[in-house]
C-alpha cells in the first residue's frame, strides 16, 4: 500500500511525501533506472550516498533473467540486489517492444521468444504475480506503448487494451503492502488519453503513470500531452511521467503537477562525459579542462567532487577508464536529487516560479 501526503502546492507544482513499505520519500523525485537490478557502473551504497532513494527495475528483464526461482531464494528483489530504498518495478511491456525479442501484442498479453526459441505469452495476470514475488514496493500495470507516430487506430486499440489490462492486473494482484499505479496511454491524442485517464481513475489505482510519451515525438506534443493529462489524474493520488530525465523538461512538468520521474538521462550522459551542473551541462572531455584543478561543479558535495579534480577526470575518460564513467555517474545522480531538492524547497516556500525562471534552458 501507498500514502501520499500533498503537503503544499505553487500553482500547479506540488510537494509531498510519499509512503512506501520501505520507506518514505519526498515528492517531487527522480528515481535513477536499474532496469536489470542495477544502475550501470555504480554500487547499490554508491547510488545510495548521492542522494537517491528511490530505483526503478524492470519486472519482465528480471522474470527472464536470472528468474523468480533465484530472486525468491534471496528473500526478494530488495535482498537480491542488497537496496533498502524505495524500488518500483516497471511491467516491461515497453522494453519487450524495445528489445528485439518482441514478437507482437495480443489481446491475451505480449507474445515473446523464450530461452529455446518456443513462443510464450506475459499476461497482465504474469505481470502482477511476478512483481509480487519480486516484492518491490511500487508494481506498475502491463500497457500497451505504441510508437510515437502510432495511427489513431492503433493507438486507440492500445488505449483499450491498457484499460482491459488494468482490470485483469489488478484483479490477480493481492498483494497488500505492495502499491500499484496504472499508467495512462494516448499517445498524441488527447481524447484518447482522456478516455484512458478516466477508465483508470475509476478503478482507484494508487497512483498514475504518464505513458507513451518521450519516445520519439516531439517536444511540443510531449509537453502538451502531460499539460492536459496530469488534470485529469487525482489530487490525492502521486502522479509519474515515466522516462524523462532533462532538468529541463523536468522542472517544467512539475509546474503542470508531475511528482515522479525515471531516467537513465544521468548516467547515460555521464557515460558520455557530459557533466550536469545547476549553471548547465559540459562535456569533460575538452581540451580546456586538461589542467584544471577545480571539481566537476563548484558547490557540489558528491564524492567526486570532493576528491577529484576535472584534470583527473578527464584524464581517465581520454584514457578509456571505466572509473570515470563511474565518478561521472556519481556526479550526475547526486546532481540529479540536489536539484530535486532545491524545486521541493521552492515549492513549500512559494518560490517556484523564481527557481524556474533560474533553471531555464538548463
Amino acid at each position: 500500500m501507498v500514502e501520499f501526503d500533498l503537503i503544499a502546492k505553487d500553482g500547479n507544482a506540488r510537494a509531498g511525501i510519499m509512503k512506501t513499505a520501505h520507506g518514505k520519500i519526498e515528492t517531487p523525485m527522480f528515481m535513477a533506472v536499474a532496469t536489470k537490478g542495477a544502475v550501470k557502473t555504480l554500487s547499490p551504497e554508491e547510488v545510495r550516498e548521492t542522494g537517491t532513494g528511490a530505483l526503478i527495475s524492470n519486472a519482465f528483464h528480471l522474470y527472464l533473467k536470472p528468474g523468480l526461482d533465484i530472486i525468491e531464494m534471496h528473500g526478494g528483489v530488495h535482498n537480491f540486489m542488497r537496496w533498502n530504498g524505495v524500488l518500483f518495478t516497471d511491467s516491461g511491456g515497453f522494453q519487450v517492444i524495445r528489445q528485439g525479442f518482441f514478437i507482437k501484442v495480443t489481446d491475451e498479453g505480449m507474445k515473446y521468444h523464450g530461452e529455446n526459441g518456443e513462443v510464450k505469452i506475459y499476461t497482465p495476470e504474469e505481470s502482477a504475480i511476478t512483481q509480487m514475488k519480486l516484492g518491490s514496493d511500487i508494481a506498475m500495470v502491463l500497457d500497451e506503448c505504441p510508437p510515437h507516430d502510432a495511427s489513431e487506430k492503433r493507438v486507440r486499440k492500445a488505449v483499450e487494451r491498457t484499460i482491459r489490462w488494468a482490470e485483469e492486473f489488478k484483479e490477480a494482484h493481492d498483494k497488500k503492502e505492495q502499491g500499484v499505479f496504472a499508467i495512462v496511454q494516448g499517445s498524441r491524442y488527447e481524447g484518447l488519453r482522456e478516455k484512458c485517464a478516466d477508465e483508470l481513475v475509476k478503478m482507484d489505482f494508487d497512483g498514475y503513470g504518464i505513458g507513451g510519451l518521450s519516445i520519439g515525438e516531439s517536444r511540443e506534443e510531449m509537453m502538451k500531452a502531460i499539460e492536459k493529462t496530469a488534470p485529469l489524474l487525482p489530487e490525492e493520488r502521486p502522479r509519474y511521467f515515466m522516462g524523462l530525465g532533462s532538468p529541463e523538461d523536468i522542472i517544467e512538468t512539475i509546474g503542470m503537477g508531475i511528482d515522479v520521474f525515471d531516467s537513465a538521462f544521468p548516467t547515460r550522459n555521464a557515460r558520455h562525459g557530459t557533466v550536469l551542473t545547476m549553471k548547465g551541462r559540459y562535456n569533460i572531455k575538452k581540451a580546456e579542462f586538461k589542467t584544471d584543478m577545480g571539481p566537476l561543479e563548484e558547490g557540489c558535495d558528491c564524492y567526486t567532487c570532493r576528491n577529484y579534480s576535472r584534470a583527473y577526470v578527464r584524464h581517465l575518460f581520454k584514457e578509456n577508464e571505466m572509473l570515470a564513467m563511474r565518478l561521472l555517474s556519481i556526479h550526475n545522480l547526486r546532481f540529479m536529487q540536489r536539484f530535486m531538492k532545491r524545486i521541493r524547497e521552492s515549492i513549500i516556500e512559494g518560490r517556484f516560479k523564481e527557481i524556474m525562471r533560474e533553471f531555464k534552458g538548463l
